[in-house]
C-alpha cells in the first residue's frame, strides 16, 4: 500500500510530503508531479516519483494500485476546467480500486464562484463510490503574507472585504490535517471543515503589519469593482481570475470565511498558525 500525493511539488504538496516523511517510510510515499527535475529532492530521500498531468489522462495509467491512499490536491489552473482535470484522477483511482481518496476542497460556507469547481469535484468523488475524505480547507495565511511587497511600498492593505473576517491558517497546517487523514484509519466518507482558530479582519491585519514593521500601514477598503480593476491593471491578472478573486472578497464581507469549526484541532491535536506568525515569517524571509 502506498500513499500517493498529486501536485506534490506545489505550495501545499511539498508540506504534505514533508509531513508524511515524518510518519511513514519514504518508499511508501509516491509523489505525482509534472516535472521530474522539481521532485529530485524527494527522490533523493527515497520517495517514489510518478510523472503525470491532470490534462493528459493516459499519464495516470498504472499510477494507482488497489489498497493505495490518494490525496488529490486541487488544480491551480482555474481557467482550464478543473472538474474535468480532477475527474481524470478520480477515474484512474476508481479503476485501480484505491482504499481511500482524499481531496483538498474549499470550506463549505464559501458561495463565491471559486467554490464551484470544488463542489463539482466533490460530487464526482461521491458519485464514484470511492471511500473518500473531503478536506475543505479555509483561506490560507499565505494568500496575504506572500504579497507584502506592494503593501509595504504603498503603506496600505487594499481589499474589498469591508469589515469581514477571515479564519485562516497556514499551508503547513492544512498539510498536517491531510497527513493525519492519510496515516490513520477511520476517516472514510467524512468531510472536515478546516479553518484557523481565530478570525481576523483586514484592519487587524494592517495593525499587526504596522506593529511588526514599525511603519504605519492603513486598511484601504474599496469596492469589489475597484479591487478587480487593481488586479487587472496594476497586478496584470486576467479578467476572469480577477473576477473570481473579487467574488471571494464579497464572500469575506458576508462572513463566509469567518467560521471556526474546530476540526483541525480534532484531527491534529494542535492549534493553527496565527496570522501574526505568518507575517513574521514572511518579513524575515
Amino acid at each position: 500500500m502506498s500513499i500517493i500525493v498529486t501536485g506534490a511539488t506545489g505550495s501545499l504538496g511539498r508540506f504534505v510530503i514533508e509531513g508524511l516523511l515524518e510518519k511513514v517510510p519514504a518508499d511508501r510515499i509516491t509523489a505525482v508531479v509534472r516535472s521530474e527535475e522539481k521532485a529530485a529532492g524527494f527522490a533523493a530521500r527515497g520517495v517514489k516519483i510518478a510523472i503525470a498531468d491532470y490534462n493528459t489522462p493516459e499519464t495516470f495509467d498504472g499510477v494507482f494500485s488497489a489498497g493505495d491512499k490518494v490525496l488529490l490536491i486541487s488544480s491551480s489552473e482555474v481557467d482550464k476546467g478543473r472538474v474535468g482535470q480532477h475527474k481524470v484522477v478520480i477515474d484512474a483511482a476508481k479503476a485501480a480500486g484505491v482504499a481511500l481518496f482524499a481531496y483538498t476542497s474549499a470550506v463549505g460556507s464559501l458561495t463565491a464562484a471559486l467554490a464551484d469547481d470544488h463542489r463539482g469535484t466533490e460530487a464526482a468523488i461521491v458519485e464514484s463510490g470511492l471511500p473518500y475524505v473531503l478536506l475543505r480547507n479555509g483561506w490560507y495565511n499565505e494568500n496575504y503574507t506572500e504579497q507584502l511587497a506592494p503593501v509595504l511600498q504603498y503603506g496600505a492593505v487594499t481589499q474589498a472585504a469591508g469589515e469581514g473576517r477571515v479564519a485562516s491558517a497556514a499551508r503547513a497546517d492544512y498539510a498536517a490535517a491531510a497527513v493525519a487523514v492519510l496515516t490513520a484509519e477511520g476517516h472514510e466518507n467524512t468531510t472536515y471543515e478546516l479553518t484557523g482558530d481565530t478570525a481576523w479582519s483586514f484592519a487587524d491585519y494592517a495593525a499587526e503589519l504596522s506593529r511588526q514593521t514599525g511603519k504605519e500601514i492603513a486598511y484601504n477598503a474599496v469596492s469589489v469593482e475597484t479591487f478587480t480593476g487593481i488586479l487587472t491593471g496594476q497586478a496584470g491578472l486576467p479578467g476572469p481570475l480577477a473576477a473570481i478573486l473579487g467574488g471571494v472578497e464579497a464572500s469575506i464581507e458576508k462572513g463566509e470565511l469567518a467560521g471556526i469549526s474546530g476540526d483541525f484541532f480534532r484531527l491534529t491535536g494542535r492549534p493553527t498558525t496565527p496570522i501574526a506568525d505568518s507575517i513574521a515569517a514572511a518579513l524575515k524571509a
